[in-house]
This record gives structure tokens, C-alpha cells and sequence, in this order.
């Protein structure tokens, strides 16, 4: 029964979005309104009775369009897209969000006479823009690869974030603990941890994995891997009490960091389609017009404060973060709407709170809806608004703001100097292994507490050992890694702070320099290592002190193989972050007949941080400005070598550039002079 109610359901709901989606298209409107209006004329509040058997299968159906849409959405990103959206996206998004709360707390205190409850929960549901529905708007009107369209859909995706941290606070208000402080950041710190373990872990594991699967030439088994990476971070995401869109639109991110992102995205586009669609036919299903009629004037003020307030914050933001005009305008009109969110805000509040007049469910699901149905429309009206407003600018302003986005572009550039993209680097890598002691570690301490009895009695004494060994082994073996790290972020401070002085002034700040950090950093990981063995202590102190011996045992023995295997990991991670640049041929090193300026030869040392990286993983060129143009190696020279040539001790770098480009790529090969 259960089957036959499924299939029917799924049959009805096939059929219906292939009509609306025909007759839309036809007409020349966004497919997305036929559908939400094709869920609205079959669901039961319509006419008495729904037309399907088993609602419930329809919204698992709709969830798993949630994953394949924003796994499609992270496909079309890319770690150079992030890098070059923070500066607009990270601001806009958290000003939009925080404004967005407190104006809904407004209405919600001052005109409607809501309590504070409710009123919080109303600033939630109509602080996030919908970006499931942006994403499927914006691919629909082929507009994807406008600048607007970047910085739309990663705000989006970073009120998102924000957005979880803003429901943990509320539900902890609606259950009477207050509207706690630390509860937001201990929300926001959780899922910063996961964030951050799926990227590190990811890029370092998954696009090495796609591209050896991907030799194969077998598209199903490259389809079959990625999705199956996909759901599992999704379902891990969904225990965490996170969003499956974000852990769908993570995995969709490493996809796009390999060099079969192209490939992946052809395959994933028929499987998108087909559940986006599912997905707002579902939405469509939960619509009552009766209750939306009944609650019409308090919608329409909503969907006002809606369109108006984050039309307004996306416009200031983006202008004030380095956006021109027109584009601030098309980020503003793109970003005032709500989607999906507000109905996850809205029945999370009917099952915490006892809504006495009914009214929020009906009036967060009007405002949804009627945004949502006006924002295709208001997408395609910023073009035309963004160069209406462009032409009506006064002079004075014209100059004055051209003014201010030179002085803005000029201090983001202060940051990317040689010496400053060399000392961010080394920083990023301690950064990376402490984010993969701690996710190994937190992860070890998680599974301690399962019960695994029910599988085997040996559980009973032994599980909590496995795992409290498993998490020492991982951050003994770590270790090296913090304190290789460690040297070279204080050998690039010190040579910030050295500055142009004498060889032996240089010499005593590196050492000072190195020695701070190198504590600072050491303290730290066993401030980190303590607090993990308090939750994974196994009972017996003999057992303790057992496995304690053994595990610094194997990470004084493996010193050397740990350091080795911190490097392939780093090298992987940078990879990962350069393969839009290798497929676009933009990484390429050709050979220069007529040097632009000096000429200089490196002998790389033993103890150098390039040995087993490639000029990919290193990134020469961004970080250090300079060419390599050959490499001898036992008498031989290789001339161009290519993003797979690995350097190793002793190669001779002949290299080009002017001399502070020498100097930091001396420093980027670990050679001081």
C-alpha cells in the first residue's frame, strides 16, 4: 500500500510539473510560479481533499530537491568565487539579517501587540532570502554568469549560515531559556567546527578522489561517487541539527574544486530539474487561501517591509563594500524576497508555541508566497532600474563615490602584497591542522558516547579505549605538523618585523619571534589535547597510562613520516583551491626568452617547506609574483615544467621577477639569506 501510494503521488506530481513547466515555458514566465501555483491548485485546502495519498512522501520528495539544488548551486561555485566575493557577500549578509530581525520584532511588537516570542520568530522568518529560488531563477533567465548574480546567491548563502544561529537563539526564547548570548555563539561555533571540517577534509580527500575515478571514463561511477559523498555529509548535517541545504551545498563546493567540475555538472543537471521542481509543487501543497485572504492586509504590510528593508540594506551594503551602482541595485532587487525558510520558521513555531490566534503560520506563509511569486519579476526589473538610477546620479555623487571605491580597492590591495600573502598562507596551515585535530578528535569523542553494546558484549570495556586511542594517535601525529607550521608563520612575522636591519638583528628576532609562537602554538594544542581526553578517558588508569606511552611512542618514531604526510595534505588543499585556474589555463608556465628583470637561482634545502609541493600547490605566481622558468635537477635542467613537476631537496629554481619578488620567493622555498 505504501508503494502504490508512493508511485501514484510521484506520477500525480510528474505530471503536473511537466504541464506547468511546458505551459510557463511557453508563455515566457519563470517555470518556478507554475509550479508553486500547480501545488496550490492540488492541495487540500483548495477544494476539501488533496489529490495524493501520502503527503508525507511529497515532502521527502521536496527535500531531496532542496539537496540537488543547492548541490547544484555549490557546483557553479568555486574557491576563487568565495575569494572574490567575502569582501561584498560576508557584510551584506550579516547587516541584512541583523536589520531584518529587529524590523520584524518591530511590527511584530508594535503593530500587531504579538509577545516577544512571536515577534522573534517573525524577524527570523523574513530575514533570509530564498536561495533555492534564487538559484533556479537566476539559472532559468540564463543570468548566471552576470557579476550581480555571484554576489546574490553567495549572500544568500551566508544569511543561511547566519540564519541557523538565529533559530538556535530563538527556539532557546521560545522554551523559556532566554534570549542567551552564549547560546548564539555557541550555535555559531558548532557550525563554524562542521563548516570548516567538511571544507579542510574535503578539499584535501574529494577532488584527488573524483579525478581518479573520473580516469575511468565511466560518467556513472563519477556521478555515483560525488552523490554519494553528497548524502552522506548531508545526513551528517541534518544529526547536527543543520540545514541538508548546507551540507549539499558543501559537497557541491568540493565538487567544483576539481578538474572534472564541468563534467560533473552535466551529469548532475537532469537529477536538479526533475526534484526543483518536486520541490515547489510541495510548497505550493501547503498553501491554504483561506486563511491567506483572511490574513491579507497584515501580508501585504510584511511583504513590504520585506521588499522595501532588504532592498534596501543589500543595496547600502554592496554599495558600501566596492559594488557599483547598477549592481548594487540588481543585488538589492534580487535579495528582497523569502523563500523555503520562512516555512521551515513558520512550523518550527507551531510545534514550540501555542499560537493563540493562528495567525503567524498563515501571515509567514503569505509573505513567502508572495515574494517569492514577485521575485522573478523583480529580477528581471533591476536591468532596466539599475540603469535608470545609474543615469539619474548626480555628478557630485558620481565622483565622490568613484573616490571611495579607489580608496577601498587601495587598502584591499595593502593586503596583498608579497610578504603579507606569504605570512597569510602560513597562517592558513596552522589553521588547517588545528581544524583537523579537532574535527578527528570531536568526532572520536562523539562516537565514544554511542552505545555499542547492542552489536557485542566486547563493546562494553573496549569502545571507549578504540576512541580514546584513535583520538590521541590522530593529535600526537599532528603535533609535527603544529610545530612545522609554527616555524614558518614566525619566520614570515619575523620578517615583517626585522625590516631592512643588520643579519644578525634579523637573525635574534626570527629566533625571538619563532620561539613565541612556537610555545603559543605548542600550549595551545595541549590545552586542545586535554580538553579531548577528558571526554574519551577510558576508566582504568593502567589502560591510560598504557596507551598514553604508546601513542608518544609512534609520534616520536613517526616525527618525520607526519610531517611528510602534513605537507601532502596542505599541497592537496591548495590543489584543490587552484583547479578552476588550471582548467581555465590560467596556471601556466611558459618560457621567457627576454628577462623583464632579475635573474636568480635557488638551491632548495632539506628542511624547505616546497619539498613535495608543485608550483600549483605552492602557488608561486599569486604569492610571489615571480616566474620559475627552469629547474635543474642531477645535472639535468627541465625547461616549463608543468603543475605535476614536484620539487624535491637540492633542485636548483632558476626563477624571474624584480627583487621583491626574488626576495619572497627565497622566502615561499625556505631560503634566507
Amino acid at each position: 500500500m505504501l508503494e502504490r501510494a508512493f508511485f501514484q503521488d510521484l506520477a500525480i506530481l510528474m505530471t503536473v510539473a511537466g504541464l506547468a513547466a511546458a505551459v510557463f515555458s511557453r508563455l515566457g514566465w519563470p517555470k518556478v510560479i507554475g509550479y508553486i501555483l500547480a501545488g496550490v491548485l492540488m492541495g487540500e485546502y483548495t477544494w476539501g481533499g488533496s489529490f495524493l495519498m501520502d503527503a508525507g512522501s511529497v515532502k521527502v520528495i521536496g527535500q531531496l530537491g532542496v539537496v540537488f539544488l543547492m548541490f547544484g548551486m555549490g557546483l557553479s561555485f568555486s574557491a576563487r568565487d568565495m575569494k572574490k566575493l567575502k569582501a561584498v557577500s560576508f557584510p551584506t549578509a550579516a547587516f541584512d539579517t541583523v536589520v531584518m530581525i529587529l524590523l520584524g520584532y518591530a511590527v511584530g511588537t508594535k503593530v500587531f501587540g504579538w509577545s516577544a516570542v512571536q515577534s522573534v520568530f517573525l524577524g527570523v522568518a523574513i530575514c533570509d532570502s530564498a536561495t533555492t529560488m534564487l538559484a533556479k531563477v537566476i539559472d532559468e533567465m540564463g543570468w548566471g554568469r552576470r557579476q550581480f548574480a555571484k554576489y546574490v546567491l553567495g549572500t544568500s548563502v551566508c544569511e543561511d549560515i547566519v540564519c541557523v544561529g538565529a533559530i538556535a537563539v530563538a527556539t532557546g526564547f521560545a522554551q523559556g531559556s532566554g534570549m542567551s548570548v552564549g547560546e548564539l555563539f555557541a550555535s555559531l561555533g558548532w557550525l563554524s567546527v562542521f563548516f570548516l571540517t567538511v571544507l579542510v577534509f574535503g578539499f584535501i580527500l574529494v577532488p584527488r578522489m573524483l579525478v581518479s575515478v573520473a580516469k575511468r571514463r565511466d560518467d556513472e561511477a563519477l556521478l555515483l561517487t560525488l552523490l554519494g559523498v553528497c548524502f552522506f555529509v548531508s545526513f551528517v548535517a541534518y544529526r547536527f541539527d543543520f540545514s541538508l541545504a548546507l551540507g549539499a551545498f558543501l559537497v557541491g563546493l568540493l565538487g567544483s574544486s576539481s578538474d572534472v567540475r564541468q563534467r560533473l555538472g552535466g551529469l548532475v543537471d537532469p537529477l536538479k530539474s526533475m526534484f526543483s521542481a518536486m520541490f515547489f509543487v510541495s510548497i505550493g501543497l501547503m498553501v491554504d487561501p483561506a486563511a491567506l485572504w483572511h490574513y491579507l492586509p497584515q501580508i501585504l504590510l510584511v511583504s513590504a517591509v520585506v521588499l522595501v528593508g532588504k532592498a534596501f540594506n543589500a543595496s547600502v551594503l554592496s554599495l558600501a563594500t566596492g559594488t557599483d551602482v547598477k549592481t548594487a541595485v540588481q543585488i538589492g532587487f534580487s535579495l528582497a524576497q523569502i523563500g523555503e525558510f520562512a516555512f521551515m520558521v513558520a512550523l518550527l513555531y507551531s510545534g514550540l508555541c501555542t499560537d493563540a490566534t493562528g495567525s503567524f503560520f498563515p501571515i509567514a506563509v503569505g509573505v513567502s508566497l508572495l515574494t517569492t511569486l514577485l521575485s522573478p519579476f523583480l529580477i528581471r526589473a533591476s536591468d532596466p532600474v539599475g540603469d535608470f538610477v545609474v543615469r539619474r546620479l548626480p555628478e557630485k555623487f558620481r565622483r565622490e563615490l568613484s573616490l571611495y571605491h579607489a580608496w577601498l580597492e587601495k587598502i584591499r590591495r595593502s593586503d596583498d602584497s608579497p610578504a603579507f600573502i606569504l605570512l597569510r598562507a602560513a597562517a592558513i596551515k596552522l589553521l588547517i591542522y588545528a581544524v583537523l585535530m579537532l574535527s578527528v578528535s570531536v568526532v572520536c569523542a562523539m562516537l565514544s558516547s554511542f552505545d555499542y553494546t547492542r552489536f557485542s558484549a566486547y563493546f562494553e570495556r573496549h569502545d571507549k579505549l578504540l576512541f580514546f586511542f584513535l583520538a590521541n594517535f590522530f593529535s600526537v601525529s599532528l603535533l609535527p605538523m603544529v610545530v612545522s607550521a609554527s616555524r614558518a608563520l614566525a619566520d614570515e612575522i619575523a620578517e615583517l618585523l626585522a625590516g631592512e636591519g643588520s643579519d644578525r638583528w634579523r637573525t635574534s628576532v626570527r629566533q625571538m619571534i619563532r620561539f613565541v609562537v612556537l610555545v603559543v602554538a605548542v600550549a595551545l594544542f595541549f590545552v586542545e589535547w586535554s580538553a579531548i581526553n577528558i571526554l574519551v578517558l577510558p576508566v582504568s588508569l593502567e589502560v591510560q597510562g598504557i596507551s598514553v606511552v604508546v601513542i608518544v611512542a609512534i609520534g616520536a618514531v613517526g616525527w618525520g613520516t607526519f610531517v611528510k604526510a602534513g605537507r601532502r595534505a596542505t599541497m592537496r588543499f591548495q590543489e584543490a583551491l587552484t583547479a578552476e585556474e588550471r582548467s581555465e589555463g590560467l596556471v601556466r608556465m611558459t618560457t621567457i626568452s627576454v628577462p623583464e628583470g632579475t635573474i636568480h637561482r635557488f638551491s632548495i634545502p632539506a628542511h624547505s617547506p616546497a619539498v613535495g609541493g608543485t608550483v600549483v600547490s605552492l602557488d608561486v605566481r599569486a604569492k610571489t609574483g615571480a616566474s620559475v622558468v627552469s629547474v635543474f635537477r642531477n645535472g639535468e635542467i627541465t625547461r616549463n615544467i608543468g603543475p605535476e613537476w614536484v620539487f624535491a631537496a637540492g633542485d636548483v629554481v632558476v626563477a624571474i621577477g624584480d627583487a621583491a619578488q626574488i626576495a619572497a620567493l627565497g622566502r615561499l622555498l625556505g631560503v634566507r639569506s
